[in-house]
């Protein structure tokens, strides 16, 4: 049997599908990364540097409706998100390059883009593009999303509108599965978890898209 068929086999008993996969079960998640003109963020994501940050804004299911800024940080192995709504014309400039306008009233984390952005030059350096099928557990707050059809672009330009050339960056049948919770992960999941041919490792999407972009 396929690992992947093992796994949801295990986990489909224990863990309900999130309210925001819809009838599906899933959803589709693009995301465009920014990165300065020296590479920091994906030099820092090669050295294993702690802590390190980068920005990304994110859509989901293709539509831009709804577009989010994310801070993803990362220290000591955990992981914190700080996000902000954007607006299609703020997402446009950043995807060009151009500096968004500042103000006291907006949200810390575009004030600190805004910032970065002048500071060091933040620019788009690539499309993430995949579908996720996500479960949750009450006990600890966990979550296991499994991401399959990874893609990248370096048609950053074409975010929104989605007709961008796609690379897959993963052999085919290879998949990620993210297991995330607050402080303890709960025994029953543990166990069923445990498959010898599964391989923990850490995993950034973004530094594997730019390794293998085009």
């Amino acid at each position: 049997m396929p690992q992947l068929a093992i796994v949801e086999g295990r986990i489909r008993p224990l863990l309900r599908l999130d309210p925001h996969a819809g009838r599906t079960g899933r959803y589709a998640i693009r995301s465009v990364y920014f990165d300065d003109r020296q590479d920091t963020c994906y030099r820092e994501n090669e050295d294993g540097t702690d802590p390190r940050e980068k920005f990304r804004i994110r859509i989901y299911n293709g539509s831009a409706d709804q577009i989010t800024l994310e801070l993803k940080q990362k220290m000591r192995g955990m992981t914190r998100k700080l996000s902000c709504p954007l607006t299609r014309e703020q997402c446009a400039l950043a995807l060009e390059g151009r500096a968004l306008e500042d103000g006291k009233e907006l949200p810390p984390v575009l004030r600190k883009f805004i910032l970065q952005q002048k500071i060091r030059g933040l620019r788009a350096k690539v499309i993430v593009e995949y579908e996720r099928v996500p479960r949750v557990f009450p006990l600890g707050n966990v979550r296991i999303t499994l991401d399959e059809n990874i893609v990248s672009s370096s048609q950053t330009e074409r975010f929104l509108e989605g007709d961008f050339a796609r690379r897959p960056i993963m052999p085919p049948g290879r998949h990620v599965l993210e297991v995330k919770y607050d402080e303890f992960l709960p025994d029953p999941i543990r166990q069923v978890l445990q498959l010898e041919t599964l391989q923990r490792t850490s995993f950034s999407k973004y530094y594997l898209c730019r390794k293998y972009g085009f």
